[in-house]
């Protein structure tokens, strides 16, 4: 193992309160070519909550050097740098001969509130395993142990159980001697009978530039700009530009390209030279796309926000599904693997930047010098074989559920394995870490009987979807004991902005010290109009200068304070990505005037 030496903020940490809510509504198709099996993959699989997760949060701006635990692998070609303790993210892949870095290095490690859990970082590869969004672990630590082939190439292997979809994860990557090209091969794995929805995207982070092509053998693409429905558009051209060149693009957009059937799956970006990154795989990982933040004042205001000025990227991604909007049923004691492929591609630059059907046949023949598609399909038989040496401990979760190959589980897990042993889950406040599952709650549903185990059988019922039952778990967890947590869930589960106010408000009360019960008892304040109420329970936070608060205290006094307030300065360290507090706050307050680019983070 090395080090990394970055410039950093302190890392998230693992929040108190379950995520609640499910993932949002994704975009209609109204006028895009949709096949049946699209239909049904978008409808499909959208989980009601995000539980057993809580958010990864208290993070700032404020940045240190700090020193990461890294992970290298290096042949002649190429020098790969994971971060295993960052959901085992390829942080960087050198091409030795040439020193250049392929893809988008960031030089910065900040944080920022674009994951499903909150937390999320720019730059590498980001696997992603689950639901649509960036995944639950990005910012936890994988289990990583060495590994090595028949021939004694060393393998980086990564693996953990993803909780949510309760699903098992296994990442190997190697690079044999005088390979051109870093092999990643993953396997996700059903233990359960039932049938899983399943979602994987590898995003894939590169340099943006005024001349970087990005190629791949597309027909057509579904267009997705977070304004409008997704649609079918022909591909690069559409509306009379040319969109295979991202640095042109005036806003934000998700270009899934159609890929015919029988086609090798691949995608680049190319310089103005001809020269770039290439992603190559089997034929499993099936989609393909294109990101980009796109030229407008916002756009640049996020790309600044993640990465630091002039560190302008874009992404190639490579998906299990045609677009990011899907999940496919996975059957139960399935395993599904692929190999990924990564390197350096240099095609001649007059084929990279002329006609679309010239510069996707010569990319296709310079990869097939490259690798060949036959080696990949080869590369999936390849023998690993784990040699003991540990790099990284991710979480005890896969041991307490008994999966082979798992190390035990750790203190976090402790009250549940208590509960296997004496069928009883002992009460501790906080609650335990939270946990959903038919084997659990079975456990529960026979012997809750105090404030702890009512207030977890409520998560699990309200995570199969069982409102009524949840609803009823909380009261009774209320009528043992009054708890914050228990509050918190009932004013979730209410329709009424009034009865969920006062019951939020209640639990920021239970526990004044919590900033996440304070936020959301705020926000439901001020939903409810009762804006004089919020200003004076922000007056007593010991925490009122964070810019969460000071965003909350504008919306809601009156146009003098809040015009003071953005004068003063906001900046909300966990903004969400396509939250638009900011700029529709200096909006109300200054009409028909342009929004400054530091409160400008608006992607449509």
């Amino acid at each position: 193992m090395t080090v990394l030496r970055i410039e950093g903020a302190a890392d998230p940490v693992d929040g108190r309160l379950p995520i609640l809510s499910g993932l949002p509504h994704s975009a209609g198709h109204d006028g895009a070519e949709v096949d049946d099996e699209m239909r049904h993959n978008l409808g499909y699989g959208r989980p009601r909550t995000l539980l057993p997760y809580t958010r990864q949060m208290g993070y700032s701006r404020e940045r240190s050097q700090r020193e990461l635990p890294t992970v290298v692998l290096e042949n002649e070609v190429l020098t790969a740098t994971f971060l295993p303790g960052y959901g085992g993210r390829l942080w960087s892949l050198l091409h030795r001969p040439t020193g250049r870095e392929l893809l988008h290095r960031n030089p910065i490690l900040q944080p920022a509130n674009l994951g499903l859990r909150d937390a999320w970082i720019a730059g590498g590869v980001e696997w992603n395993l689950g639901m649509t969004g960036h995944w639950p672990l990005t910012c936890e630590p994988l289990h990583a142990v060495a590994a090595e082939t028949a021939d004694g190439t060393p393998v980086l292997r990564m693996f953990e159980f993803e909780r949510l979809r309760r699903l098992v994860l296994r990442i190997d990557a190697w690079l044999p001697a005088g390979s051109p090209v870093l092999l990643v091969r993953v396997s996700v794995h059903n233990p359960a009978d039932e049938v899983t929805p399943v979602y994987w995207w590898s995003n894939i982070a590169v340099p943006e530039s005024e001349g970087v092509r990005v190629v791949g053998p597309a027909v057509g693409a579904y267009h997705f700009d977070y304004l409008t429905n997704l649609r079918r558009v022909g591909f690069p051209e559409v509306d009379g530009a040319d969109r295979s060149y991202p640095a042109t693009a005036d806003r934000a957009a998700d270009w899934f390209l159609d890929l015919p059937d029988g086609q090798r799956r691949w995608i680049a970006a190319l310089d103005e030279g001809g020269s770039g990154l290439v992603h190559a795989s089997t034929e499993l990982l099936r989609g393909r796309k294109l990101f980009h933040w796109g030229t407008s004042q916002g756009g640049r205001r996020w790309q600044e926000w993640l990465s630091g000025p002039g560190s302008a990227y874009l992404e190639i991604q490579a998906g299990l599904a045609r677009t990011q909007l899907e999940h496919l049923p996975m059957p139960g004691g399935a395993t599904w693997s692929w190999v990924e492929a990564y390197g350096r591609l240099d095609v001649d630059a007059a084929a990279v930047h002329g006609n679309w059907p010239t510069a996707c046949s010569a990319v296709e023949e310079a990869l097939a010098r490259l690798v060949p598609a036959a080696r990949l399909e080869q590369e999936l038989e390849t023998a690993v074989t784990e040699t003991g040496e540990v790099f990284c401990a991710g979480s005890g979760w896969g041991g307490l559920e008994g999966l082979p190959g798992f190390p035990e589980p750790g203190p976090v897990q402790r009250p549940w394995q208590e509960l296997l042993v004496t069928s009883r889950l002992p009460a501790v406040d906080p609650p335990a870490a939270p946990l959903t599952g038919a084997r659990w709650r079975a456990l529960l549903e026979s012997s809750a009987d105090d404030w702890h185990a009512w207030y977890h059988l409520a998560l699990m019922r309200l995570s199969d979807g069982d409102v009524d039952g949840a609803q009823d778990a909380c009261l009774r967890s209320v009528n043992d004991r009054v708890t914050p947590w228990a509050i918190r869930v009932l004013g979730f589960l209410t329709d009424s902005p009034r009865e969920a106010a006062d019951l939020l408000f209640l639990a920021h009360r239970l526990d004044p010290a919590s900033p996440e019960l304070a936020a959301e008892a705020l926000e439901a304040l001020v939903a409810d109009g009762r804006t004089e109420v919020a200003l004076a329970v922000i007056e007593g936070l010991p925490y009122r200068d964070l810019g969460r608060f000071r965003l909350i205290a504008a919306r809601a006094g009156d146009e003098g304070s809040a015009r003071q307030l953005l004068a003063e300065g906001i900046e909300v360290d966990d903004l969400r990505e396509g939250e638009d507090s900011l700029d529709r706050l200096w909006l109300r307050l200054h009409p028909g005037e342009p929004v400054p680019a530091v409160y400008d983070f608006r992607i449509g």
